[in-house]
């Protein structure tokens, strides 16, 4: 594989993932947050499962399976991504727009980023260290909202959150790269999301009307079941944390959609955020290779 199609494959998944944001929070006005959570895994899941059956052999297709010591490392991931994550981030849009929740999602590249490089050794210098620096400037500038209260603090700190548990999940998603991306997903989804349905659903939960439902399935199939399926496949090449920086598009993507489509405010406070974090992700992505 070479390096274009492989970078191709990060920026779809997080341009996926990222339209994915603005339509969570537009669904939550008629879906409880942890049985949105569990109904987008279960179409990433569903939706893989019969992706696998029809797609032509060439269409992110691997000969390997997944093996027995594999299990602990996507279990993990599981836990982390499927469950811990984005029940976060539902739960922090809840008080947060979408817009600013977008554009915070970036951490998820720094915590994806420190993860890789404090355990799983991989290569560091200063030049994305400087743009994790812009990361995290960028991410403080989108939460402070002046006099602190316990709701415009809460909101950040849940998407601060479902950010790195996501960087637990990259990189142990990354132990496993090597096996079919689409067998990875099925099994994410298919575990993600009947587990999030029965949490809520065992504490006052309802399920949302048919149409929101399948709205949330095809949601879910896209933004989640085909965006870790590319995701994946960069892995394989480039690693958690470079992965992770091209992954930071994924931000700019709902927060662009999360004004054109939702209506949420254009402010100073957004746009200099917006600065900060795409230069920040500039430094990441445009850093040379090294086999």
């Amino acid at each position: 594989m070479s390096d274009r199609p492989t970078i191709l494959y990060a920026l779809l998944s997080a341009a996926l993932f990222g339209l994915s944001t603005p339509a969570a929070k537009f669904l939550l006005g008629t879906i409880d947050p942890g049985v949105l959570v569990g109904i987008f895994y279960c179409g990433a899941g569903i939706g893989t499962a019969l992706l696998r059956r029809v797609r032509p052999k060439d269409f992110l297709y691997s000969e390997n399976k997944l093996q027995r010591e594999d299990i602990p490392w996507l279990a993990g991931a599981v836990l982390s991504g499927g469950v811990v994550g984005p029940l976060l981030l539902f739960l922090g849009l809840r008080l947060t727009d979408a817009a600013t929740a977008s554009l915070l999602l970036a951490l998820e590249t720094v915590a994806t980023g420190l993860i890789a490089w404090i355990i799983f050794r991989e290569r560091f210098n200063a030049r994305v260290a400087f743009g994790m620096v812009l990361l995290l400037a960028g991410s403080v500038t989108l939460a402070w909202s002046g006099t602190p209260t316990i709701d415009n603090f809460l909101g950040p700190l849940a998407v601060t959150g479902a950010c790195i548990a996501w960087g637990i999940d990259n990189n142990l998603t990354r132990k496993v790269s090597h096996a079919n991306p689409l067998q990875i997903v099925q099994i994410k989804g298919l575990v993600a999301g009947p587990v999030n349905l029965a949490l809520e659903l065992s504490t006052g939960g309802s399920l949302p009307q048919p149409t929101p439902a399948v709205i949330a399935l095809l949601v879910g199939f896209v933004g989640y079941g085909v965006s870790i399926a590319f995701f994946v496949l960069a892995l394989r090449k480039l690693g958690s944390a470079r992965t992770g920086a091209y992954f930071g598009i994924a931000p700019f993507v709902g927060a662009s959609a999360a004004v054109i489509v939702l209506g949420d405010p254009v402010t100073a406070q957004l746009v200099v955020a917006g600065c900060l974090i795409g230069a920040g992700v500039w430094l990441y992505a445009t850093e040379p290779m090294r086999e």
